[in-house]
């Protein structure tokens, strides 16, 4: 019996079955944490673009305001307001969406005219940026928004 107890007392570290065990444990931990991860990410992407379409909106108003009904594209935002430097181009990536603005010059029988809509970048999959399709007019007082693999328009539901 004595034996058997310096046997024991000798014996340092884990054996192998315990750093397995400590291993698999990691590993779900990591897998379970990455999915969450993914969603939070996602849904981060999908707050920062709404809140992007508003100040949008909120731009355009003022610059329509000082300049007779014109709206504006987004380099000339950039510079009379003050938007982000991160709009800068045709069609800007920010937070994982592309953003795209269409403006028509107002005429003698209709006024001006902009929308903007905001698409993921990457909209499924693994590495998703973004599930939601946003959109907004000059026309609309609200953002519209739809969870289909589409670009949204004016009759989807507000967000």
């Amino acid at each position: 019996m004595k034996s058997l107890r310096n046997k024991f007392k000798d014996q340092r570290g884990f054996n192998l079955i315990e750093l397995m065990i400590v291993i698999a444990i990691i590993g779900l931990l990591i897998g379970v944490g990455s999915y969450a991860w993914g969603a939070m990410i996602r849904s981060g992407n999908e707050s920062a673009a709404a809140q992007s379409i508003n100040q949008l909106r909120t731009f355009q108003s003022q610059y329509a305001g000082k300049n007779r009904g014109k709206f504006a594209n987004f380099d000339t935002l950039i510079t009379a307001v003050g938007l982000d430097e991160k709009f800068k181009g045709e069609r800007p990536v920010v937070n994982g969406y592309i953003f795209t603005l269409t403006v028509e010059e107002p005429s003698g029988s209709k006024p001006g005219f902009y929308s903007v809509t905001a698409d993921p970048q990457v909209p499924d999959g693994v590495g998703a940026t973004g599930t939601r399709h946003f959109y907004t007019d000059s026309s609309l007082g609200t953002i519209k928004a739809t969870d289909e693999n589409r670009p949204a328009k004016a009759d989807d539901p507000s967000i």
